[in-house]
Order: C-alpha cells, then structure tokens, then sequence
C-alpha cells in the first residue's frame, strides 16, 4: 500500500537564515519550499559530490531564480532543506554545506 501522505519539511537554521535575507520575498520563497511537503522529488537531482541532493528551482516575483538544496535522509518522511539562495554560485556553497550535514546524518 502506497503512503500519500505529505512529507515533513525541516529547514535547518542556517537555511532558516538563508531565507530571512529575502526579506521582502521571505514569504514568497517559504511558500516555494513548502511545495515538497507533497512532492519532495521537485527541482532536480545532483551530481558528483553533491550526490544525495536535490535542488528545487523556483522564481521570486522582481528577485530572480532561487535554489532550495536539500536532501531525504534515510526512509524518514523528512525532507532536510539546508540551503536556500540565488542560482548564482549555489553550488559551491551547497558542497560546503552538505560536506558538513553528511556527517551529522
């Protein structure tokens, strides 16, 4: 039997950062992320060291294409968000900090 119900959406605190430097599309951009509480295989998946990863691309209405990096630790229903910001350079931030969350999972 297949398990439809909606996945938890955790922001960690410096993605929780991440968003607050949006302000005024904080909402905007929260309003994005939580669309993978139902559909957490959104954006695309990730390559190299940045396997395990997907990146959720969504438009900020006057503020350009953002990303939301996340993950789905193990078979929890749990959709980990650890980086939130502009298309630009986000990958290289995103190794950082999967580098560092890989090892607390």
């Amino acid at each position: 039997m297949e398990n439809n119900a909606p996945f938890e959406v955790e922001i960690l605190p410096a993605a929780q950062k991440d968003l607050k430097v949006l302000k005024p599309h904080e909402a905007q951009a929260i309003r994005a992320v939580l669309k993978l509480e139902n559909d957490p295989m959104l954006g695309h998946v990730l390559q190299g060291s940045l396997r395990g990863v997907r990146a959720l691309e969504f438009n900020l209405k006057g503020g350009g294409t953002y990303r939301a990096v996340d993950t789905i630790p193990g078979s929890d229903r749990v959709c980990v968000v650890f980086l939130v910001g502009p298309h630009e350079n986000i990958y290289q931030t995103a190794e950082r900090r999967w580098t560092a969350l890989r090892k607390r999972l």
